[in-house]
């Protein structure tokens, strides 16, 4: 693949600097800097072909991850965004948001050594940046349009990446979407300092430049009929994601102070987006999180940047356990949140006036759970309080499915999952022939790159029902 092979030897793994941690709880741009041209090919030269590229087969959506890193050390940057974009309708948002940790980079061949896996996640963000700046945009120019149309209800990752390939493939794609801006999660969950959002309008130029229409401010069951989409529309995608919080049930949680991590995250990114002072005033206040994963790391840094005398995040498993991305807790860290592992919430407790004066804990043990994964058991006689001003539970989400997809016999698991790529049904179709869906809503809670992925196999397959069609079409003609 190269002739420095052994570049590895000489060259360490290097990420982009981040900004000092004085500086970047100050505000929410992003804390990672960017590459030089000279730094990425150096660092994409670092790969050693290893012939069996397990940093691909780890990526959900099989990035051609050696391919683009040869392009990126011959200076090809245009042909490294083109082949990225083959199998990855959001490289720029995957290479700053996924837990490259624990997938492309933590299989690399070099990362089970003393060297360090290849820089994957920060090369593909500043390819990608890199070309958009460059004016890199899809070619198009072989499309030819079919005449067929679908809607895509959610403009969240998944949605995204349907109406990506859906153009793509000559079909026209409208996007209805509740909020007035596109990204779902990516524009009002994840903070700024992860994603500043002026990388996904970027996106949505690109994708409106492609032909895609975004309709706003529509939500689909109020001011949009489900059944009028399916009467206009040759196919539906639904990407509505998980928004329903996982419920603890935890005595308190009524509690003034007490947040739930979704909603407090879209607060303050929405007042973010207005230019609006915080209306979540955490000045001095000592702030717990209820959680582990990545959603309670974005609580932990945004209570941080509200001003929070002291963030304690309280996990009920050890680190190692932890669902969330290792960047994230370590960024957590250098921030000044402190963590508490071993600890199940049992109650948060009441100041006796309706406020939160702190959660009731008790120790715990891992024992075999008999499925690989260890599960806690509460160790008796090992209770004891932490105090807290503000806590916000951070318990994970649930599929949220909206009544006019009963409405029309789509089939749901028990979770309220949908169902889809049943016996006799395409990949990601529901029991309804002309729905798709895909991401939070088929999954539940997941990473943004396995939404991604479920876009565009969802574009595939709604592409073969329309070959499906047009063949038996053909056959009645003839």
């Amino acid at each position: 693949m190269t002739d420095k092979l052994f570049q590895f030897l000489n060259v360490p793994r290097q990420p982009p600097r981040t900004v000092p941690v004085a500086v970047r709880v100050l505000g929410y741009g992003e804390i990672s800097g960017d590459f030089a041209v000279p730094q990425a090919a150096t660092q994409a030269e670092r790969c050693i072909d290893c012939g069996n590229p397990y940093c691909e087969h780890a990526c959900p959506v099989q990035n051609y991850i050696p391919n683009w890193l040869k392009l990126v050390q011959e200076d090809r940057i245009m042909e490294a965004a083109t082949l990225m974009h083959e199998t990855n309708p959001l490289p720029e948002i995957c290479g700053r948001i996924c837990p490259q940790d624990r997938l492309c980079e933590g299989a690399c061949t070099l990362e089970q050594t003393a060297f360090g896996a290849v820089t994957i996640g920060s090369i593909e963000r500043w390819v990608t940046d890199e070309a958009l700046r460059r004016g890199w945009r899809p070619d198009l120019s072989a499309v030819r349009e079919t005449g067929r149309r679908v809607a895509i209800i959610g403009a969240g990752p998944a949605g995204l990446s349907c109406a990506d390939r859906l153009r793509r493939a000559g079909i026209a794609a409208d996007v209805y979407d509740s909020q007035s801006e596109i990204g779902g999660l990516l524009t009002f969950g994840i903070p700024p300092f992860k994603l500043e959002k002026e990388v996904v309008r970027t996106r949505r130029e690109v994708l409106e430049q492609m032909g895609v229409r975004f309709l706003l401010d529509r939500e689909v069951g109020r001011d949009v009929e489900f059944g009028q989409l399916l009467e206009d529309y040759d196919a539906v995608f639904v990407g509505t994601g998980a928004y329903t919080y996982v419920d603890g049930k935890l005595s308190g949680r009524e509690l003034l102070g007490v947040h739930d991590a979704l909603p407090f995250l879209i607060a303050n990114t929405e007042r973010l987006l207005r230019g609006e002072s915080s209306a979540i005033d955490l000045s001095g206040k000592h702030v717990v999180v209820l959680g582990g994963g990545d959603t309670g790391m974005d609580c932990n840094r945004t209570a941080i940047r509200l001003g929070a005398a002291s963030v304690t995040c309280v996990y009920r498993r050890d680190e190692a356990s932890m669902p969330g991305s290792r960047r994230e807790v370590g960024y957590s860290r250098e921030e000044g949140v402190e963590f508490l592992f071993h600890r199940q919430p049992l109650a948060i407790l009441d100041d006796g006036e309706g406020r939160v004066r702190g959660v009731r804990l008790i120790e715990t043990e891992l024992v075999d759970s008999g499925d690989g994964r260890p599960r806690p058991r509460n160790v008796p006689g090992t209770e004891s309080e932490l105090a807290a001003d503000v806590v916000i539970q951070s318990f994970g989400f649930l599929a949220s499915p909206p009544d006019w997809l009963l409405a029309h016999g789509v089939q749901l698991h028990a979770s309220g999952r949908v169902v889809v790529g049943a016996d006799g049904t395409l990949p990601l179709q529901t029991s309804h022939p002309k729905i798709f869906a895909g991401g939070d809503n088929v999954r539940g809670a997941d990473l943004v790159v396995r939404a991604v992925y479920d876009g565009r196999e969802a574009a595939g397959s709604i592409v073969q029902l329309f070959q499906a069609q047009t063949s038996t079409e053909i056959d009645r003609v003839a």
